[in-house]
């Protein structure tokens, strides 16, 4: 060992750097041990198929942090991940050695047999058989339903960062011997006399001042603590970690031959005595022996902090990845430092921030390390200090600097010559093509179909959705509810690789995977709403090739389906995806008979099937006659127009999606009358067909006042009048009671009229009715009903008296109010007029 530094040497075996994995204190110390032992070789705790991998960490454009990702070749799905960020020990030894032309290698247990392991524990999770422990946090999980649902005896791999898994159940003071494993920060925190083991590691490690004479100190330190700690404990029957251990002593065994001892070994802490431990060669191979094993392929993946703490599923250990890389990036005053990023987070939010609170905040937080008795301030006295400073003692904004500092949002990248699924690579592609960058912080993306790059994004975001990779999510747009406009929420997260990864199977390029996922699940689909839901997607997805399979599976299950209530809740959906020909240029014309006659079935099914129904089944129904009509209003206008603005320039003069089609309006009409009439008919769907008749023009407000009052009338059971009353007037319809005061005052006579001992069945329906208007409109009904209804009749009349309001409408003062109308809703003018109209 090239090494003269105290406490090291030549002859004194390999260099044992024990670390905390995610530490930015142990990654200083480790950086500062290589530089002072200029070893040879650098073994480093990870999954020895990477070392390929390894030069790609100095290439300009890895940005850490990343991941290692490891996945079965014949089953994607089944993956795991080793996280680095900037102030891993693993990554500042990668680095040190590909700066200082010195070999690095992976040590630990291949991902061939991680990933065997992971599949074993699956198995035996369904078999009831005993699960093995989990590794350490840089031995991850593999994806299986094992690792979402951790329970107390097969914990996840979220770990403690000293080497060894987190306790997170039982105390770190069980008896040797036992199942449970020890948290070996929180032991030694308790015999120092503290109660937070963060707060102690911080104080011994993070807050170790710099220039130490003895570089090698405190390895040696936690060496001899976490061998004490083994011998108290001992590894509490979990093979997994002698398996590893006794993998990783082969290895550097193997480095000794070859370097003799100008060996450093950087790995979690809990394991370096076992590999200073002297054993057989024959006894650890007897422990690798028949070990099971799958084919594996690993690359570099882009991570963030998020998914670096404890809080998220695929955690590595630690609660405050910002917190820490800003302690390791910081070069001094860190505190004076994360104050000014705090009051620039703050600023950035719109509150009132100074330099005097950022002066008054630092010097809190060295107040109240000094009377804890600590060496420099933590993040808990830079919390408490930004509490009662900058937040006034709210913890609202708090949560902010949590999120977003505490934890954060960086996302890592990787080089494009990082090994790749060819999926994955025409991902990428049509990424930097559509200028769309993956990012971690959620956002925002509003997109303009009538432009040829806003609908090339919209086609790959809604590929990818049907290829189950979750990267955006559709939201409600603003200001326009056209068609040809789409909102989505963006948010890229790490273990999307993997499903890029899982859906390689079905294509090398985005179109063809989604072409071939769209087809096998039309075929596999297990109902006919599924294919109709498929349809729509294909059409969002502009998928020309998959579709004729879809429509052929749509056409023979609507075929073979006569249950009315599939029939009316598939139309709604396939009647929706009609609209996307005008603004995508798609062909939907065999979408459009197929529509046409999914809707003669339900108007033949519909009142048959209606009758005899109970409570929730009416209600169901009820739903169905909802959507129905309001698919058959899309579906039968004939001039293809009535949707808003939903046509790119030169694709409105062709006919409208229910082209051949208007007479089903009149034949839906004919149907609601036939429900409205029938006595075998619930009174919930009677008074919705009652409803939807009036609002389409068919009923005058005369008949529907007679149609009422012959339901609310002595001889209706209270029952059945109340369900009638709910299906009228539910869902919005107390604006009809309102400005018609003939229909209120046939409720309320009705209402004042009924027996006291059926009031109480029927006020639950009463008050369900009710309550889901808005609040002006539950107190305009209170307050007419106050006055007595009937009285006055018409708004009109209401208004007359009002001083300052006129009797009529006056349209000159309405057109001034249209400006402003369309800069508040972000319209156009075509928009405008359509709406005013």
């Amino acid at each position: 060992m090239a090494g003269t530094e105290e406490g090291w040497g030549r002859g004194a075996g390999p260099l044992l750097l024990g670390v905390r994995h995610h530490g930015p204190g142990s990654a200083r110390a480790v950086r500062a041990a290589l530089d002072a032992a200029r070893p040879r070789v650098v073994l480093i705790e990870g999954p020895p198929e990477a070392d390929a991998l390894i030069p790609l960490a100095a290439d300009e454009d890895m940005r850490p942090p990343v991941a290692l990702l490891a996945h079965a070749v014949d089953e994607p799905g089944r993956s795991a991940f080793w996280p680095l960020a900037e102030f891993s020990p693993e990554w500042v030894a990668i680095r040190w050695a590909l700066e200082n032309e010195v070999p690095a290698r992976f040590i630990d247990l291949p991902a061939t047999h991680t990933l065997a392991w992971g599949k074993d524990d699956a198995e035996g999770e369904l078999t009831g058989e005993e699960q093995p422990p989990d590794p350490t946090d840089e031995t991850p999980t593999a994806e299986t339903p094992t690792a979402e649902t951790p329970t107390a005896e097969t914990p996840t791999a979220e770990t403690s960062t000293a080497g060894t898994p987190s306790s997170e159940s039982p105390s770190a003071a069980e008896p040797s011997g036992t199942d449970i494993r020890v948290d070996p920060l929180a032991v030694l925190a308790e015999a120092a006399g503290y109660d937070d083991p963060e707060r102690w590691w911080e104080d011994v490690v993070e807050h170790r001042g710099v220039g130490e004479r003895d570089a090698f100190a405190p390895f040696a330190a936690l060496e001899e603590a976490m061998g004490a700690l083994r011998e108290t404990y001992g590894v509490g029957g979990h093979d997994r970690d002698l398996v590893r251990e006794a993998y990783m002593r082969l290895q550097v065994r193997v480095a000794q031959r070859e370097f003799k001892d100008d060996v450093a070994v950087v790995c979690g802490a809990w394991h370096v005595p076992a590999l200073r431990q002297k054993t057989a060669v024959a006894a650890d191979r007897a422990l690798l022996k028949g070990l099971p094993k799958v084919k594996a392929d690993l690359t570099w993946v882009p991570w963030t902090h998020r998914r670096l703490s404890r809080a998220s599923g695929y955690g590595a250990g630690i609660d405050s990845p910002g917190w820490y890389g800003h302690l390791f990036g910081a070069p001094d005053r860190p505190v004076e430092r994360w104050m000014t990023k705090v009051a620039g987070l703050f600023r950035e939010e719109d509150r009132i921030i100074s330099p005097a609170h950022v002066i008054e905040a630092v010097r809190l937080a060295e107040t109240l390390a000094v009377m804890r008795g600590r060496p420099l301030p933590g993040l808990g006295e830079t919390t408490d200090a930004v509490r009662a400073v900058m937040c006034e003692g709210s913890d609202v904004p708090l949560a902010l600097v949590r999120d977003r500092l505490v934890v954060g949002d960086v996302l890592g990248e990787v080089p494009p010559g990082a090994p790749a699924v060819p999926l994955q690579r025409d991902l990428d592609r049509l990424q930097r093509r559509l200028r769309i960058k993956p990012e971690a912080l959620e956002r925002e993306l509003e997109l303009d179909l009538r432009k040829e790059t806003d609908a090339g994004r919209s086609r790959l975001l809604h590929r990818l959705r049907l290829l189950r990779i979750e990267w955006g999510e559709p939201a409600a747009s603003r200001g326009s509810t056209g068609t040809f406009r789409e909102t989505w929420r963006l948010r890229w997260e790490p273990e999307l690789a993997v499903r890029v990864a899982e859906a390689g199977v079905w294509g090398t390029t985005v179109l063809a995977a989604t072409t071939a996922k769209a087809e096998a699940d039309a075929i596999g689909a297990q109902s006919l709403a599924d294919v109709t839901a498929l349809a729509e997607h294909c059409l969002l997805a502009e998928l020309p090739d998959a579709l004729p399979v879809v429509m052929k599976v749509l056409a023979d299950r609507a075929a073979l389906d006569t249950d009315v209530g599939h029939l009316a809740q598939a139309l709604p959906a396939l009647v929706r995806s009609l609209r996307y020909g005008d603004v995508r240029g798609t062909d939907t014309g065999a979408l459009t008979e197929v529509a046409a006659g999914l809707a003669e079935r339900v108007f033949v099914g519909l009142p048959p099937a209606c009758a005899a129904l109970d409570t929730d089944a009416a209600e169901e129904m009820r739903r169905h006659v909802d959507a129905v009509h309001g698919a058959v209003a899309l579906l039968g206008d004939a001039s293809g127009t009535g949707h808003g603005d939903t046509s790119a320039p030169g694709q409105g003069d062709g006919p409208g999606p229910g082209h051949g089609h208007g007479d089903l309006r009149d034949r839906w009409r004919a149907v609601l009358r036939t429900l409205s009439a029938r006595d075998t008919v619930p009174g919930v769907i009677r008074g919705r067909a009652v409803r939807l008749l009036l609002d389409e023009g068919e009923l005058g407000p005369d008949e529907a006042a007679r149609l009422m009052g012959l339901v609310l009338s002595p001889g209706t059971p209270p029952a059945d009048a109340a369900a009638w009353i709910e299906g009228f007037v539910g869902g919005g319809g107390g604006l009809l009671l309102v400005h018609d005061e003939r229909l209120l005052a046939l409720v309320d006579a009705w209402l004042t009229g009924v027996p006291a001992e059926a009031f109480t069945d029927v006020l639950p329906l009463l008050r369900r009715t009710f309550s889901s208007y808005e609040p002006g409109v539950r107190r305009t009904l209170g307050e007419l009903v106050r006055r007595g209804p009937g009285k006055q009749v018409g708004t009109a009349a209401t208004a007359a008296g009002i001083p300052g309001f006129g009797a009529e409408l006056d349209a000159g003062r309405a057109d001034a109010v249209v400006p402003v109308l369309r800069l508040l809703l972000g319209l156009d003018d075509n928009e405008l007029v359509g709406v005013a109209g």
